[in-house]
């Protein structure tokens, strides 16, 4: 039995019917359209929302087994300055603002030195989108040190970190299929949020109308030159910035359809939107945790068994449970060094709190590099030699971290 949701116009399902479509999709490995939005319009019911997370975490057993993983790195926002202006975002920083910063190489290397030194593997660069189209200021000061592109830059960035001791991770925003190619060579992996397929988004007092970057055609095409090139490949969906659950739901299928074809994203950020002061949009209502939880287990059901579905835990700090109920098995980068520099007000939790409270939700922490283990065991096709040859100097016998945070356990 289904009544209409007002809202959306989609049917919502008595808990029997959610409850046959939620087992369907685990037994399938995967949930369609119909059914998802379905899914969606009727979980916000506290019945189907407990079955919803129920099934996402059998899911998650079946494909990952108890272990959740967890990346120890050190953040390097290696510019500030973008060209982008999303309504929502105080990471960019414009020439005439004091807090506007270039990274020096030699600060590039003395972060990797500190990084190592606590133990962290991963080197996160992220950075605004192409800051030389927009700023003169940017253009002379790449000029200055011979670089003829931010992308020129970020190259010789991520030589420092990966001779420095550490495996690069980039998000540079957009990147051509050449600028991935040159990154490839010295990158562990790559990066870059889908966010959302919603083109409404871009539409003028839309949150992405000032953010030629975030179309999603063009962000859909970065995903799939990047699976053409084979870089195993971070994705994600962002909550609360005005999209629909239809769209949300677009939005993993899109991913899941690249996935099938290409097989290069290792993982599926789920991220929620926390609004900021000084922003267009600090008056927004923050989504509500239970319904970040909620979209975890969508995801989970949606792309299936094996994908690694990953939540900051800083940004729903309080419901850590039940993330690890709803079908996650990956806390993301967590850093004993550096804050977040795209969520500053949200504190990473401690490591040990961390494996504190995963291992009594009845969970196993592992600590990972930077790419997934499964990546790392399908070999060099995967990666350029430099890459490759590096790997076993951070890596246990099975691909994850040759330090782990929690218990050295076998993985389920």
């Amino acid at each position: 039995m289904t009544t209409l949701d007002p809202q959306s116009g989609v049917g919502r399902l008595a808990l029997r019917d959610a409850e046959a479509v939620i087992r369907e999709a685990v037994e399938a490995g995967t949930l369609e359209r119909a059914q998802a939005e379905a899914l969606a319009a009727s979980a916000r019911d506290p019945q189907v929302f407990e079955a919803l997370l129920e099934a996402a975490h059998e899911s998650k057993l079946r494909g990952k087994g108890k272990v959740v993983t967890v990346s120890k790195n050190i953040f390097i926002p290696l510019t500030n300055m973008c060209r982008n202006r999303c309504n929502y975002c105080t990471f960019a920083k414009t020439p005439d603002n004091p807090a506007v910063h270039n990274f020096e190489l030699a600060e590039v290397g003395e972060a990797v030195a500190g990084g190592v030194k606590t133990g962290c593997i991963e080197a996160l660069f992220c950075l605004g989108d192409k800051p030389e189209i927009a700023y003169r200021f940017h253009r002379d000061w790449l000029a200055e040190r011979d670089y003829r592109t931010t992308t020129d830059w970020i190259v010789e960035a991520c030589d420092v970190a990966l001779e420095g001791g550490m495996l690069p991770h980039t998000n540079a925003g957009i990147l051509d299929q050449e600028e991935m190619a040159r990154l490839r060579v010295n990158n562990a992996s790559l990066g870059l949020m889908l966010e959302s397929t919603s083109q409404r988004l871009r539409e003028k007092g839309g949150p992405h109308f000032h953010a030629p970057d975030k179309d999603p055609a063009r962000r859909l095409r970065m995903h799939e030159e990047a699976g053409e090139l084979r870089i195993p490949f971070t994705s994600g969906l962002l909550l609360g910035i005005g999209e629909t659950d239809e769209e949300r739901v677009d939005t993993l299928l899109a991913i899941r359809d690249i996935q099938a074809t290409y097989g290069h994203i290792q993982e599926v950020i789920v991220q929620p939107f926390h609004p900021k002061p000084d922003t267009k949009m600090h008056d927004v209502q923050p989504i509500d945790d239970r319904d970040v939880a909620m979209w975890v287990a969508m995801a989970r059901l949606i792309l299936g068994p094996e994908m690694n579905i990953q939540a900051p835990p800083n940004l729903a700090p309080e419901v850590l449970e039940m993330l690890l109920r709803s079908g996650l098995n990956d806390w993301g980068g967590v850093s004993p060094v550096t804050v977040d520099f795209i969520n500053p007000e949200a504190p990473w939790p401690a490591l040990r709190e961390l494996r504190d409270r995963t291992e009594a939700a009845g969970q196993l922490l592992r600590e990972r590099l930077p790419v997934y283990p499964n990546y790392i065991e399908a070999g060099r096709d995967w990666f350029d030699d430099a890459v490759f040859d590096a790997l076993p100097r951070f890596m246990d016998a099975k691909g994850f971290a040759k330090n782990t945070t929690g218990s050295d356990v076998e993985a389920a």
